[in-house]
């Protein structure tokens, strides 16, 4: 993949990414309801209203109010939060590394899984084995993540009160860390313990969000690894006297996991913008529970930003889709 390659694709993105600002500013505008009104409280006169709305610009006209906030985020200007009063990449910024967190743990632990599973499947097809990813696939499609989080918080929060089922860490534990990147910091500065205190805190949303996707890797590698298991290079293999193990994976499974390394890619800007409900009910202080807080406050400036934010990641997150296709695949080259 040449850098010139790479050069076009963020250049084709800026389209993408002007049309998603474009429709998110006009669609929260337009929306019923008045962010000035709910920020303030008590006894505001006119004049109060008045100062606020042009401190926010709201008092502008809505093409001249675009013009004002595209030109401060070519600067990086992202705004001022309506409701807590602070900069908002700020706080976009000093969220979204615990959701980050909860997103990748969720991502890997689906890969892994769901290819080891297809494997299993694909290995001892006709047999019990199959049907169990089959069935356990199809139950755990079934149920949406916000279910898996209260199932598993009611099984193993009290029940069997094994983890914990709310927030990311004892709040004066993290007050000896220097970043918002927990879990990685304590693994450097050698603190397992307090890298054990985090992964038991990650355990049970990680899962809820893990399970369906999960189902849907293991499906999507499974029709692709038995296409790939009817290709004419298996059967040179088979004649060449390769066992079934390293056919299935050494020479089927490179070919066959780019469509679940998509899926798996796009699933994951969907992680971070679907753990809204999972954070909400473990009390995870990430990017989902302070964009809940935002949307009912009707914080214009937060909402655009962790949505400029979302579209960001996922312009980039395809672009490493495609550097992992080319490597996991080697026939697969762009130039």
């Amino acid at each position: 993949m040449s850098p010139a390659y790479l050069l076009r694709r963020l250049i084709h993105a800026l389209p993408t990414l002007f049309g998603v600002v474009v429709i998110v500013f006009v669609l929260l505008r337009v929306v019923p309801g008045d962010p000035i009104a709910m920020m303030v409280v008590g006894e505001a006169t006119p004049q109060d209203i008045a100062a606020l709305r042009e401190l926010y610009g709201l008092d502008k006209p809505l093409p001249q109010q675009f013009a004002i906030y595209l030109a401060s985020l070519v600067r990086g200007d992202f705004g001022i939060s309506i409701s807590l009063r602070q900069d908002v990449l700020s706080l976009v910024l000093g969220r979204l590394p615990a959701t980050l967190e909860l997103a990748l743990v969720s991502i890997c632990a689906s890969t892994i899984l769901g290819v080891l599973l297809a494997l299993a499947a694909v290995q001892w097809r006709g047999t019990w084995v199959e049907t169990s990813v089959d069935a356990a696939s199809a139950l755990w499609l079934s149920i949406p993540e916000f279910l898996w989080a209260m199932l598993l918080i009611i099984l193993l929060g009290v029940l069997v009160p094994v983890l914990p089922i709310s927030g990311r860490i004892d709040p004066t534990q993290a007050a000896g860390l220097s970043t918002q990147v927990y879990l990685l910091e304590s693994l450097v500065r050698g603190r397992l313990d307090l890298a054990w205190e985090l992964v038991q805190h990650l355990v049970l949303p990680a899962t809820a969000l893990s399970l369906p996707l999960i189902a849907v890797i293991a499906r999507v590698l499974k029709a692709s690894l038995a296409e790939a298991l009817a290709q004419d290079y298996i059967l040179l293999a088979r004649v060449k006297g390769f066992d079934e193990r390293r056919i299935l994976t050494r020479e089927a499974l490179p070919n066959a996991v780019g469509p679940a390394l998509t899926v798996a890619g796009v699933h994951f800007v969907f992680l971070v913008g679907g753990t809204v409900l999972v954070e909400l009910i473990f009390s995870y202080p990430g990017i989902g529970n302070m964009l809940y807080t935002a949307a009912v406050n009707r914080d214009l400036p937060l909402i655009q930003g962790v949505t400029i934010v979302f579209a960001l990641l996922f312009i980039l997150l395809n672009l490493a889709i495609d550097l992992s296709y080319a490597l996991v695949n080697p026939r697969v080259r762009h130039h």
